[in-house]
């Protein structure tokens, strides 16, 4: 099947199904089905999106691709997290990220990529640590060697089995969350294999400085953005009061672009300065039944409009 969606020369914006609070985490509430997810998306200015977790689109791939043909979107990604700290965990996590990976190569071709990570919000200290993470908290060196060759192997078994690339997305509540530990990750990997998935509001929050100074830090192994802002007043009081990873979440601590700290219009100037061949992808990460996820993503969009996207 084609793709059902094309790429132009400009840098094309998505939004994603964790905007409506689609997320991977194991969290009580009821999250909306996904032709109203989709609809909304395209609705409000976004001409891709993400698979969302294993189960919440059609895992049939020509149902997934008549889903996804019929309102114009692109498919960019589906996250699939695994405790790479364990080696007991490769064999599974490698199963999940092929299975997903067919899917989305039947459906839509090779357009995807599987989005990796850590089996975030397991670890307990790393999630009440979250925004707080200094050298004593990271991964021994034997880790650092179990998760890296874990992250090689699933990506390698992706591509050879369905032709998709694979990129490592850091994030807070996970093994690789500060910015020494994603160029940690980015040394210890396989750069053939293994791309990363920068994301703003997660590399502010993790103690990252400029998004700008990391990109160009980590150009070469960048092949998939997330757009998320931080809010520095939520970011503080996390700090002070030492809230765990979800109630930073619940408070708010990834707000809407523009509202936080992170200066998107030079960041979107730099990436098309440095010719970024990919997609920017929108995320707003809220808990489900949290907010106004579409009125959230239509203020985003027009957010991004002004600063030239």
């Amino acid at each position: 099947m084609s793709a059902p969606a094309t790429i132009s020369s400009s840098i094309s914006v998505a939004n994603a199904p964790c905007s409506w609070g689609v997320l991977e985490f194991d969290l009580p509430g009821k999250t909306l089905g996904y032709a109203q997810v989709l609809d909304e998306i395209k609705a409000t200015g976004y001409t891709g999106t993400e698979l969302g977790d294993w189960g919440f689109m059609p895992t049939d791939p020509a149902k997934l691709h008549a889903e996804l043909q019929k309102r114009g979107l692109a498919l960019l990604g589906a996250f699939v997290p695994v405790a790479f700290a364990k080696e007991s965990t490769h064999a599974d996590g490698e199963d999940r990220a092929v299975k997903t990976a067919r899917l989305m190569a039947e459906a839509v071709g090779d357009l995807p990529f599987i989005v990796l990570a850590d089996d975030n919000g397991k670890d307990l200290r790393r999630t009440k640590l979250a925004g707080r993470i200094s050298s004593q908290n990271s991964l021994s060196a034997n880790q650092w060697e179990t998760f890296s060759q874990g992250v090689n192997r699933v990506a390698d078994k992706v591509r050879h089995q369905t032709g998709l690339r694979s990129v490592f997305h850091h994030h807070c509540a996970g093994f690789v969350e500060a910015p020494w530990e994603i160029e940690q990750l980015m040394k210890l990997t396989d750069p053939k294999l293994v791309g990363l998935c920068f994301d703003t509001g997660h590399y502010r929050f993790g103690g990252g400085g400029d998004p700008l100074r990391a990109y160009r830090q980590f150009k070469d192994r960048i092949w998939h953005v997330h757009f998320k802002d931080c809010n520095p007043q939520v970011h503080e009081q996390s700090r002070r009061n030492e809230w765990d990873y979800f109630e930073s979440l619940k408070r708010g601590i990834f707000c809407e672009l523009g509202e936080g700290d992170i200066d998107f219009k030079t960041f979107a100037a730099g990436l098309k300065k440095a010719n970024y061949p990919g997609w920017i992808i929108v995320e707003q990460d809220v808990l489900p039944g949290m907010g106004a996820p579409k009125e959230f993503a239509r203020r985003n969009r027009e957010f991004l409009r002004r600063c030239n996207l």
